[in-house]
């Protein structure tokens, strides 16, 4: 049987303020976090600059906790305002609202010395913040879903991309060898990845004109191979623009579902009923 009991009427509005993006309230809660996911990616960088960092080290600390107290509040607030919050907690998103709270508190924690380069990682994974800015981009939850579903053709293009530098790489080894560069069979195969993806080796080339043949026939057959995922996640990004037409942005304060139906009162994954 489906649970219906009804829900408290301050957590109905803390879920409305902090799922919702259709709301005035939710609007300004969005506009808040992304000016602080900014302020803290800006933060991480000008700590990364020596002679800024020496002189401001003071008030990069406190902004850095007054930055992380905020986002434990926000992770704690999404927790109880929905009524599974498992369904929060070990989706895509809170996972990384969770590893972005986190390097703060485990580098207070973990002190000494010898723990001086792990904190300095710990503290520079806060940049992975910058994920969360996904949540409140549209588009972005868009180009997500079309690369989701584009998984299964992708990773066969990715398969035969694999199974043609190797071919490849190994006929390159054989034709130019070692005295021009190809030592093994491994350098072939890397030199055909980086001349595939038209990004260039630099340090070894075909000298042979069997090898320069080869090698052209490669990088314009790189062309056409950069082309192919585009058209794949292009094609299902469409088909979420036509589907964006009749979805709106409510979550379900129940099971965390979202993508209902424009006026939809239900949610139509465990029958709850939405805000609004």
């Amino acid at each position: 049987m489906k649970n219906n009991k009804p829900y408290p009427a301050w957590k109905s509005k803390l879920h409305e303020v902090i799922y919702e993006a259709d709301t005035p309230m939710g609007k300004l809660f969005d506009i808040i976090l992304l000016l602080a996911i900014v302020m803290s990616i800006v933060l991480v960088m000008l700590e990364s600059i020596y002679h800024i960092n020496l002189k401001y080290r003071e008030e990069f600390y406190i902004t850095e906790w007054v930055i992380t107290s905020f986002f434990t509040v926000e992770y704690i607030l999404r927790i109880i305002s929905i009524k599974k919050p498992a369904k929060y907690i070990f989706s895509f998103y809170g996972i990384i609202d969770l590893l972005s709270t986190l390097p703060s508190y485990l580098a207070f924690f973990f002190g000494g010395y010898n723990m001086l380069f792990a904190i300095r990682a710990l503290r520079l994974l806060r940049v992975f913040r910058i994920l969360k800015i996904s949540r409140y981009i549209g588009e972005s939850n868009k180009l997500m879903k079309a690369l989701k579903n584009s998984k299964a053709k992708i990773l066969v293009f990715l398969f035969a991309v694999i199974i043609i530098c190797i071919i490849m790489g190994t006929l390159m080894y054989l034709v130019e060898g070692p005295e021009h560069g190809f030592s093994s069979i491994p350098v072939g195969v890397y030199w055909c990845i980086v001349t595939l993806t038209t990004v260039g080796f630099g340090d070894i080339h075909p000298v042979t004109p069997l090898g320069q043949f080869i090698a052209s026939f490669i990088m314009i057959m790189g062309y056409g191979i950069i082309a192919v995922p585009t058209g794949i996640v292009s094609s299902e990004f469409n088909k979420e623009d036509k589907l964006e037409e009749t979805n709106n942005t409510q979550v379900c304060p129940n099971c965390h579902e979202h993508s209902h139906l424009n006026k939809a009162e239900y949610c139509h994954n465990c029958g709850h009923k939405l805000n609004g």
